[in-house]
């Protein structure tokens, strides 16, 4: 039986975000999260959690970078196979990572763990954070990104907030758009928005499909066009233009820069 060896430093891969990016898994072999979204590229989160653990240790990480040096992208991101943020070890891989690399770093994050100050000093350490906001209701959160137990818009949207107030780099709100949005959910949405003033929002839909089991390779899969080693669900994504029309109804009404994902 073929066995291939765990790296927690994979592609790099190309993002409609943020150019060529290398990506950094601070969770490991089995997926963790205080999410379970329905889109989620990994397929079914294996852990379920809001518990903060080393769950890949930095020298690890340090290592598997060595590899793909001299690490000629435009960013290096923290994501992988979960919730980077319950890392426990998560700036001393931020502060090793910048030492080592010299090279921009990004942080996707769920933002349900914010509440937590050190959760914020630590992630203060990156560059630029992109936060998930799917949800402008507690409805749409249950639906879309079936949280862990104890978890609610309220205290997502205030431990942005306090993030938002203290990180002296660049905020970004991501929203995965997957049903044209009822006439109530715009201003709901706009409202939260305003509250939080992030530099700019990044709105896309579920283009690439969703493993059926747990992928590792999920990881860095970014394109729908390549063939499938597993057996995936294609999920309905909504036109481009409901999405520039979304963009320019929440960029006319807040100022704020919206970004979109291509077809």
């Amino acid at each position: 039986m073929k066995t291939t060896t765990f790296s927690s430093v994979y592609g790099p891969v190309s993002s409609w975000r943020y150019g060529r990016s290398l990506g950094i898994d601070p969770i490991g072999q089995v997926s963790v999260c205080s999410f379970n979204c329905v889109y989620c590229q990994l397929g079914e989160i294996e852990q379920k959690t809001c518990d903060r653990a080393i769950y890949v240790p930095t020298e690890k990480i340090l290592d598997d970078l060595q590899a793909f040096a001299p690490w000629e992208v435009d960013i290096i991101t923290l994501s992988g196979s979960g919730e980077p943020t319950l890392a426990l070890n998560l700036k001393e891989i931020l502060t090793s990572i910048k030492q080592r690399t010299g090279r921009p770093i990004l942080v996707l994050t769920n933002g349900t763990l914010l509440r937590d100050s050190d959760v914020r000093k630590a992630l203060s350490w990156a560059d630029k954070v992109s936060v998930k906001l799917d949800a402008s209701s507690p409805d749409q959160l249950r639906r879309i990104n079936r949280p862990v137990a104890g978890i609610n818009l309220a205290d997502i949207q205030a431990g942005i907030q306090k993030f938002r107030a203290e990180f002296s780099g660049e905020l970004a709100i991501q929203t995965m758009v997957l049903t044209p949005w009822d006439a109530k959910v715009p201003a709901d949405y706009i409202h939260i928005i305003q509250a939080i003033a992030p530099d700019e929002i990044q709105l896309n839909t579920p283009r690439r499909p969703k493993p059926i089991t747990r992928q590792l390779e999920g990881r860095g899969n970014h394109t729908t066009e390549r063939e499938f080693s597993y057996p995936v669900q294609v999920l309905k994504c909504v036109s481009t233009s409901v999405i520039q029309d979304l963009a320019t109804l929440i960029h006319d009404t807040t100022g704020i820069f919206v970004r979109f994902s291509p077809a």
